[in-house]
This record gives structure tokens, sequence and C-alpha cells, in this order.
């Protein structure tokens, strides 16, 4: 038995499809006072030296701009050469995400297209920079011509800085506050426990309420927007239209680039950006007699062939706060499919 065909997944694509090069000035953030030369005083000697970052302002700054330059010809050029280009300033779980959209932009509707095209400028940037003993550094700012905040992770890779990581809040949900201390962030150990999680579990718990609606370790989230978004995946599985004719079952995964990145912030509790995957396995409900599942356009460019099980996989990134008081709150995520067999 042959099934009607179905729309593909909806994806959720980055607003940073496309950036130019912005120059904006740097402003120093490791900060010093003027010591003291008279005679028997000791305080020059009993202030604390400055801490070193893993990068300048001025660094952190030309790794942006270097990004946005390279990006802003690759989302133009894309094909095997765009990839190639933007593969020198993208890495993780971004550059997974980017990837899928080179592949499946011929998809989608020619606004979309040309809206992937527009540039986008980043606005009001603050760099927030861990210790040298880190890899990396993060930056906020404003998407042009929207009022939505945004997050950015700069790690090394290969040797330079690249973006790995980017979400976006609406803007009804402002990033919190970064705490920064003699001019510098602080990273935050990923394996330590704030409140009832550490930022490493977050992934776990989060996929939790698409999977079995937050029975496991999906109770230990706030509610939140983004919860409730994802725990009605797990509701929503008997009554979307593809239930009329198969069984949709939603599993945790392993994200392609499992580093978590965490900031303390001013009201000590902790910011993390973390990576998260997850599938959706589509099983024909008449599979024994013959039953097959027509892909629809997306996962067709993965697999076109009908066939009575079909399992999409997504990769994607969101964003928590955790409270040694309280439990974690998820305030964005954002996924995009990346395979289809």
């Amino acid at each position: 038995m042959m099934s009607p065909s179905r729309p593909s997944p909806t994806t959720r694509r980055r607003p940073t499809a496309l950036l130019s090069l912005s120059v904006i000035a740097a402003v120093a953030l490791s900060g010093c006072s003027a010591g003291t030369n008279e005679p028997g005083t000791d305080r020059a000697a009993a202030r604390p030296a400055p801490k070193k970052g893993v990068v300048t302002a001025a660094e952190a700054a030309a790794a942006v701009d270097a990004f946005q330059k390279a990006n802003n010809e690759a989302n133009k050029i894309r094909g095997s050469r765009g990839e190639k280009l933007l593969g020198t300033v993208e890495a993780g779980q971004v550059h997974e995400q980017s990837l899928a959209d080179y592949k499946q932009i011929t998809t989608w509707s020619k606004a979309d297209q040309t809206e992937y095209a527009t540039p986008l400028y980043y606005t009001a940037r603050k760099y927030y920079i861990p210790d040298a003993g880190q890899s990396w550094f993060a930056v906020t700012a404003t998407v042009s011509e929207t009022k939505s905040p945004g997050l950015l992770i700069f790690d090394k890779v290969d040797g330079r800085f690249k973006m790995v990581a980017a979400v976006y809040p609406d803007a009804k949900t402002p990033l919190p506050q970064i705490a920064v201390d003699r001019g510098l962030a602080t990273a935050v150990d990923p394996a330590k426990r704030v409140g009832t999680l550490t930022p490493n579990q977050l992934a776990d718990a989060f996929e939790d309420l698409a999977e079995t609606g937050g029975k496991k370790n999906g109770r230990h989230l706030a509610p939140t927007q983004a919860t409730k978004e994802f725990t009605k995946r797990y509701t929503d599985r008997t009554n979307a239209k593809e239930a009329d004719f198969a069984t949709v079952k939603h599993f945790d995964d392993k994200p392609a680039h499992p580093k978590v990145y965490a900031l303390r912030l001013n009201d000590g509790g902790v910011l993390a950006l973390f990576p998260s995957a997850y599938t959706i396995e589509y099983l024909h409900k008449r599979f024994m007699n013959g039953g097959t599942i027509i892909p629809g356009k997306t996962e067709a460019l993965y697999n076109s062939e009908q066939r009575p099980l079909i399992t999409d996989e997504y990769q994607g990134q969101a964003l928590a706060t955790l409270t040694p008081t309280g439990k974690p709150e998820v305030l964005t995520h954002r996924y995009t499919m990346v395979n289809s067999r």
C-alpha cells in the first residue's frame, strides 16, 4: 500500500544566513589602574595582576570580521567552492547546519532563497573573553534589521578562531547579563552541577521532552516557551498528519560536535550554549504488507526511494540558563535536518 506524499519536516534556518563585513571599534576589555611611585607604599604590589585573555579584544574583532567576510562570499556562491570557503571560518554545530542549508536551498521558495542571499549585519557587538586557559570566546550582538539578540561562540579549530555556535532568542527574550571580572568573562566547567543539572546534561534533558514528553531527564527543566514547544512534538505524534499512515517517534541522538560552552552570569547563574541532536522515525503502519512512505522534497535530497521506514536526522543548538536554586530554563533552540535515510 502506498501512502500519499507528505511535506518534509520544517527546519529552522538561522538568521545568520549571510553576514557582511562590519568594522566596529573594539573596546579594550582588560583594564588596569595607574600605580603610584610614592616612597614606602605597597599599594601596587597588593593589587591583583591583570588577567590575560585567550585573545585581545582587537583579535576577537578581527576573527569576527574574517568570518563575516568569508561567510558573505560563501553564501553567494555555495556549492563545493562555497563549502570550502565557509569551512575556513566556520566549524561545529553551526557548520553542520550551514552545509545542510546549502544542500536544501533548492527546495526553498524563491523568496527564502533571496532572503538567504541578503546581507545581514551584527550591530552593538560585545566581546566576552575568558582567560588564557580556554580556547574560545563569546560575542553578543543584534542582528541587523531586527531586534533579536544573538550569542556567537568562536573556538580555535585547525589553528584559527572559527564560529562554532550561534543562537538567537526572540526579541522578547533578552540575553542574560554575562559577568565580567577584571575585564574578562568567566568560563564554567560544563561538567559541574548548577542546581538540578550540569550544562553537559542539558541536551539529554531537552531531547527527552520530544522522546517521552519529559518523563525522564526532561522533568529537571523548568517550563518555558521552548520546552513547551519541544514537548508538543511528543504530544502531537499521534495526531499529526503523518500519524494517519505511520507511527511517529522521536529519539535522542548524539550531537556531531558535543562541546558545551558555559559562562558565569552577573546573578551567579550560568549561561550555557549546548549542542543537541535527535531523530524522527516514521514507520508505515502496514509495512509488513508492503506499505511505503513517499519522502518529502527535503528528505528526497538524501534518499528519494519510497520506503516503509524513514529516519530523519537533526542537528541543533540550544541556549539555557542554570541557577543554583532552581531548574534550568531553555531560552531558545534551533534544529536543522542534516540527513534522511
